[in-house]
């Protein structure tokens, strides 16, 4: 109810974390934000980390205009490293940083962020296996649950999704006072 008319980019891949990405679809979807499911390709149907879930993305990150979206959620999981390698997806999480928009991130998705070059300089967290790539392209490692570092949301892991959704929903709603 508080964020309709906010669009929203949700990328997947394969191996997403379930919890990652459904829990803040679903919280999204309450909020009666926009939301779309973007691939690497359309149609593409993907299974998660723990091989319990599925989800078909309609829409490849190629066929969006990245000036069209408010903000572009990535999952962790394994599909931050898949996803990192197709510039297209790139394009569209640095397009929608540069616009203004609000870029979450939990988990190892910081791995696009590093790969979009937009973490330099900036406050990050994510799982520990991520700690080193973060640091070596210039982000500054904090160890907390979730925060908002300028426009992008970083959530660490599964255990702080109440957090980082709190942080999130926030973030989101100040953005639609300024539209």
């Amino acid at each position: 109810m508080d964020l309709k008319g906010i669009k929203v980019a949700m990328l997947v891949g394969p191996g997403y974390e379930d919890l990652e990405f459904w829990v803040p679809y679903m919280r999204l979807r309450e909020e009666e934000a926009e939301v779309t499911i973007v691939g690497i390709k359309p149609g593409e149907t993907y299974t998660s980390k723990s091989g319990g879930l599925q989800v078909t993305a309609p829409v490849g990150a190629g066929f969006l205009n990245p000036q069209e979206f408010h903000a572009v959620l990535i999952a962790g999981g394994w599909a931050p490293d898949k996803l990192r390698r197709y510039p297209e997806v790139l394009n569209l999480v640095r397009g929608v940083y540069q616009n203004g928009g609000i870029v979450g991130s939990i988990c190892h998705a910081g791995l696009v962020l590093i790969s979009a070059g937009i973490v330099r300089g900036m406050r990050a967290t994510g799982s520990l296996g991520i700690k080193d790539d973060l640091i070596n392209a210039g982000a500054i490692w904090v160890d907390e649950p979730a925060f908002r570092e300028g426009n992008v949301v970083w959530g660490r892991v599964v255990e702080d999704i109440p957090q980082y959704c709190r942080v999130l929903m926030e973030t989101l709603r100040s953005l639609k006072e300024k539209i």
